[in-house]
């Protein structure tokens, strides 16, 4: 099916974060910088991570549009929604009426790209792909580099279409560069393209650096007791939720403070238990309130197709606000961090137990626990990240 247009517009409000990349909303391009499009499946309002990080990063250089997925609209046409974001990043939401699925969002989404596209007057592209899924609607394009930045294995995901997996290789037929989002990956990921190239988590580290000073405790965690053990992320098929249930059943003296959405599970299935408390979802300015009030953070990710290839962000991120940190052995974790002396590791319950009891220790002699953290993050930066990947564009581009 085609739609006449016009296109249609819609300037929402942006929201004010500060995240660490430098907002410039006014930047003046170069006449010939190329727009950065990225075509993304998780939404940028949704958890601020990698995409966030980088492309606010990216906005210095090159206009950045932030291409998400569809949203269903009462109106009887597609339009596309158009709002602004930190340094710049122009989100752009495809509204499409109700029932539209298939070839029909695909082309009314190809209709809406090219229109909005054509009005920039632009003619250089990067294309920036976070999901394959993508390119159904966008492999007509003409771009001076391709990059698929491959941070999770979304075929495992809960969900995941089943062409996912044909979408992906030809994507990497297309690309010019693969980044992923862990070592795990990269070694999955070389075997299929020959410029290929590891960028695990980084981190913000004068964000979550705050944690480390005396910070007003939120309304919502005031009134939970010590010692309190926290976690951070998306609650999905990735998180271990009868672990959970296991350590606190065995540790009704600590509480558990999990934070985020819960997302493709049931949540009647998350443990209900009284030192067990779920506070929903928080924006990423107020992570570092909620982490300064923990002693111990936790990962209790599940061992399962869904983290075989996971760099979990947060790792650094506990460490930069100077909080020890328990995982279960998800293999990038242990690679990265298993002998840091800040990062434990257990596999069972008991062994969970056993590892937030040191963990404890830990907490308690924290001069020795800040200057091994800070031994651990060193090199890790996002301005770094960005710069290096910024780097392989431009040569891939000349």
């Amino acid at each position: 099916m085609s739609w006449a247009g016009p296109f249609q517009y819609d300037l929402g409000k942006s929201r004010t974060s500060n995240a660490g990349a430098a907002p410039a909303p006014d930047v003046q391009y170069a006449p010939d910088a190329p727009i950065l499009l990225c075509l993304s499946h998780l939404r940028w309002s949704f958890v601020y991570q990698r995409p966030q990080h980088l492309m606010a990063r990216f906005a210095r250089d090159y206009p950045v549009l932030f291409f998400e997925e569809p949203i269903a609209s009462d109106e009887p046409r597609p339009w596309l929604e158009s709002r602004r974001e930190e340094g710049g990043v122009e989100v752009l939401v495809p509204r499409l009426p109700h029932g539209w699925a298939g070839r029909e969002a695909e082309q009314a989404q190809r209709e809406l790209l090219d229109g909005f596209l054509a009005e920039r007057g632009r003619e250089r592209l990067i294309l920036w792909y976070y999901t394959p899924m993508s390119l159904a609607f966008t492999d007509h394009l003409k771009a001076d580099a391709v990059v698929y930045d491959c941070m999770d294995e979304l075929s495992a995901f809960r969900g995941a279409p089943p062409e996912l997996v044909t979408r992906e290789r030809e994507l990497l037929a297309r690309a010019d560069l693969v980044f992923t989002g862990g070592y795990s990956l990269y070694e999955a990921k070389r075997e299929l393209h020959a410029n290929a190239h590891p960028f695990p988590s980084s981190v913000d580290i004068a964000h979550f650096g705050a944690a480390r000073d005396p910070q007003p405790d939120p309304a919502d965690q005031a009134s939970i007791g010590r010692p309190r053990l926290g976690f951070y992320g998306v609650i999905d098929e990735r998180f271990d939720v009868e672990l959970l249930a296991a350590v606190a059943e065995r540790r009704p003296d600590w509480q558990f403070v999990m934070i985020g959405p819960v997302v493709k599970i049931d949540p009647a299935s998350l443990p209900q238990r009284p030192n067990v408390h779920f506070l929903g979802g928080k924006v990423y300015d107020e992570l570092p309130q909620y982490l300064a009030g923990w002693d111990v953070a936790l990962m209790p990710f599940a061992l399962n197709e869904s983290t075989r290839f996971i760099s979990p962000t947060k790792t650094p991120e506990y460490l930069a606000g100077g909080c020890p940190v328990v995982s279960t052995p998800i293999t990038d974790v242990v690679r990265t961090y298993g002998d840091s002396g800040v990062v434990r590791i257990a596999g069972s319950a008991d062994e969970f137990v056993g590892a937030c009891e040191a963990a404890l220790r830990d907490a308690a002699d924290r001069d020795r626990l800040l200057r091994t953290a800070d031994a651990v993050l060193a090199d890790m930066s996002w301005d770094t990240t960005w710069a290096q990947m910024k780097e392989k564009i431009e040569c891939a581009m000349n």
